[in-house]
């Protein structure tokens, strides 16, 4: 049975200076957005977008990531320990970002970006798909190296059962390194490769929404449950409730007729 190493989630100190490991992922995973979508304008000239314009995606994408992944994590999961502790709504670096916040906030980003440069909301998602599962996988190995959102109780004969001592001395799922393989690498590896050819507009969007809604549902049955605000429950948790509408639109964006040109 393996011992979550605890690492320390201070990476660098300088002075008063800290770098904390949950920051650096979250700074790879935007390199590899920016490295990703400079080769993806070059090798699929369809997208019409320019290196500047991946330039100017990241920086939207990066203020809807931390505003609405905050946001989400405080409204959806949290709300009760923000409502008493409203400066720890600011305090982004000690972790508690979510994911379904995260993506709200950025398509509300890519939006904004799209009227501003004359494209769909599609046509910039479609682009934006396949650069965001390996930032995904870094901010799964961050919440890993904090020790948090860990995983159920799992069989002591496991042999990558891990104890979380910062929680109790169960063995447990390590689920965010289940998490950082799926929602992260095998979404990426799929969105690659579907979206090397040129696609109806919607469809990579809709492979990106319905790839990540099932990987994370099924992911939650080896984390442990979040409140939420809808409770505490091992049988639909809130990461899938909030899955399920993902689901259900990619599908649509998949399965709809593609408008006539």
């Amino acid at each position: 049975m393996l011992i979550h190493p605890q690492f320390d989630p201070i990476a660098i100190s300088i002075g008063p200076l800290a770098v904390r490991w949950y920051g650096l992922m979250y700074l790879a995973g935007f390199v590899a957005f920016l490295w990703l979508g400079k080769r993806r304008a070059t090798a699929q000239p369809w997208h019409g977008m320019s290196g500047q314009d991946v330039d100017d995606l990241l920086f939207y994408g990066v203020l809807g990531v931390i505003l609405g992944g905050r946001l989400g994590q405080v409204l959806f999961y949290e709300p009760g320990y923000y409502l008493a502790h409203p400066l720890e709504i600011l305090a982004v670096w000690k972790g508690g970002m979510a994911f379904h916040g995260g993506m709200l906030g950025v398509f509300v980003a890519m939006a904004l970006w799209g009227r501003k440069a004359g494209r769909t909301f599609f046509q910039v998602t479609d682009f934006i798909a396949p650069l965001v599962p390996l930032g995904l996988t870094a901010g799964r190995i961050g919440n890993f190296i904090n020790g948090e959102l860990w995983g159920r109780a799992a069989d002591p004969g496991l042999p990558w059962a891990m104890v979380f001592p910062n929680v109790d001395s169960l063995p447990r799922h390590p689920s965010p390194l289940y998490q950082a393989a799926g929602e992260g690498l095998l979404l990426f590896l799929v969105l690659w490769l579907f979206s090397a050819r040129q696609r109806a507009v919607g469809a990579v969007s809709g492979m990106f929404m319905v790839g990540y809604g099932v990987l994370r549902f099924a992911a939650e049955y080896f984390r442990e449950p979040d409140h939420g605000i809808f409770g505490l429950s091992y049988v639909v948790s809130m990461g899938q409730w909030l899955s399920l509408p993902m689901v259900l639109f990619g599908l649509w964006l998949l399965l709809k007729k593609p408008a006539s040109r």
